[in-house]
């Protein structure tokens, strides 16, 4: 394994917005790949607690959508005062061809290594989540994570199965570029922090 095409792999992922996404058809093979991806990611007792909806259909994007306004109504309450906000993009759900619902199982009964830590079962699947990122980042398809969003109202559009908690809502397809730099941080909306200041040695 080439230790510094993973980095450089890692460091030119991004969040893709609507404002990217070409209209044009993931393949079938590509869309497994990302979902092995998203199985092969470590999970605490070896739960597996990860379910994958995959979203096609226009009338559940729309739904999910309206959802999104919604919740960013609330947002831009929050951030009134950043004149930043109400003009960035932060969703691409009608425009990407596939949406993908990441979804966690609550577990029925004890789950080795989760009897302290409670939410190692829900960090398990953001590993899943960084895993199809990455894939998906290798094949050219750009994915976006909208999180402004109403579980509840999310979880009832999808028609999820009962005991599931959302943990991600994602946006794939292909792009017209991927951006050289994270689109925050191009617009300064906040500084990037100093490597040396994100550890300590103890």
């Amino acid at each position: 394994m080439d230790t510094k095409e993973l980095l450089k792999l890692m460091q030119s992922r991004r969040d893709v917005r609507g404002h990217s996404f070409l209209d044009k058809k993931i393949p079938k093979e590509a869309i497994e790949f990302i979902l092995k991806a998203g199985v092969s990611a470590p999970s605490v007792g070896y739960s597996q607690p990860w379910k994958f909806i995959l979203v096609e259909s226009e009338s559940i994007k729309k739904e999910v959508y309206k959802n999104f306004e919604c919740e960013n109504k609330k947002a831009k309450e929050i951030f009134k005062s950043s004149k930043l906000y109400k003009h960035l993009k932060l969703e691409g759900i009608k425009e990407s061809p596939l949406n993908i619902a990441v979804l966690y199982e609550l577990p029925q009964e004890e789950i080795l290594g989760m009897t302290s830590m409670k939410s190692m079962g829900e960090y398990s699947v953001v590993c899943a989540v960084q895993n199809m990122w990455l894939m998906a980042r290798s094949l050219d398809i750009g994915l976006g994570w909208v999180s402004i969003l109403d579980e509840q109202k999310l979880l009832k559009s999808i028609d999820a199965p009962q005991n599931h908690k959302l943990i991600a809502y994602l946006c794939l397809g292909y792009v017209d570029r991927f951006k050289d730099e994270p689109e925050l941080k191009t617009l300064k909306y906040k500084d990037e922090k100093e490597f040396n200041e994100l550890y300590k040695i103890v």
